[in-house]
């Protein structure tokens, strides 16, 4: 017979909408191949309700330490401005890091040598839009061109300090609006909560340079949605996701959360650890 398999410990960094979310169905719906083991965040306050939501006192933990030391694969779910140096303390503690904060790793080349040299896996969700797997086939031969053109309500800009610094009032925009037009780069330092699916098509297409990224809101979007043309040596492809936005985070799409529970499933139910 087969050696056992030893269930996969969990351990969740953040327990915001996006690490709540993926914390519930790791114990509602992985209780066959994993175990949600360690939920740690910044705001005691989120940890404790998740945990008494769950009934799970025990995950509860007081610090990013006590959280890798519980885990087997953490789940980062935070978007700070210490993501990358969480992932990489992560990594070289040898756990797998499910990384939802995908706009941290897109210079983060050094993140992923490190998770090679650990024998670690670096999981990244394909998040809020089709066709990554299209992508990745192209990256083979010559990409000439990349558009990625994102729509958003209005709320969910609402905590971007980019557009007030330039003065722009989202009270009072009435029309369509192009909040931002430009590189990759610049695109995920000032929109960091809005456009990881920038950063994971760079990743994808290993074609950063050949991108630009457009940002456009209205009082009439309801809903996120993402827009991508990829031009090469493959031929043309052209893609739209239209995204409900997550119940409890509007600046999130429901999709991108979604992704990063898919993502998690298949690698826990594809994995063995130990015997």
């Amino acid at each position: 017979m087969p050696p056992a398999r030893k269930k996969l410990k969990i351990g969740i960094l953040g327990c915001g909408a996006i690490g709540s979310r993926i914390a519930k169905s790791v114990a509602r719906e992985l209780a066959g191949v994993a175990e949600l083991t360690a939920v740690y965040d910044i705001q005691p306050e989120k940890v404790q309700k998740l945990a008494q939501e769950l009934r799970k006192p025990r995950i509860l933990k007081k610090s990013f330490p006590d959280l890798l030391r519980s885990c087997d694969l953490l789940v980062e779910a935070v978007n700070a401005k210490e993501t990358a140096l969480l992932i990489q303390r992560a990594l070289q503690s040898k756990k797998h890091v499910l990384a939802m904060s995908v706009g941290k790793l897109l210079n983060g080349e050094k993140l992923f040598r490190l998770a090679a040299q650990k024998g670690c896996f670096l999981l990244i969700p394909s998040g809020a839009i089709a066709g990554i797997d299209a992508v990745k086939a192209a990256s083979l031969v010559n990409i000439h061109k990349i558009t990625l053109t994102t729509r958003k309500p209005i709320s969910g800009f609402s905590q971007v300090s980019y557009l007030k610094d330039r003065g722009i009032d989202l009270q009072h925009i009435v029309e369509e609006t192009t909040l931002f037009e430009g590189d990759v780069d610049t695109a995920v330092q000032h929109f960091p909560q809005n456009i990881n699916v920038a950063a994971t098509l760079a990743l994808a297409s290993g074609a950063k340079s050949q991108m630009t990224v457009r940002i456009l809101t209205s009082p009439h979007y309801k809903i996120n949605s993402h827009e991508i043309e990829v031009l090469g040596d493959f031929g043309r492809m052209v893609s739209r996701t239209d995204n409900e936005v997550c119940p409890d985070n509007p600046r999130t799409s429901y999709l991108a959360v979604l992704s990063g529970i898919r993502t998690l499933k298949d690698f826990c139910k594809g994995t063995r650890i130990g015997t």
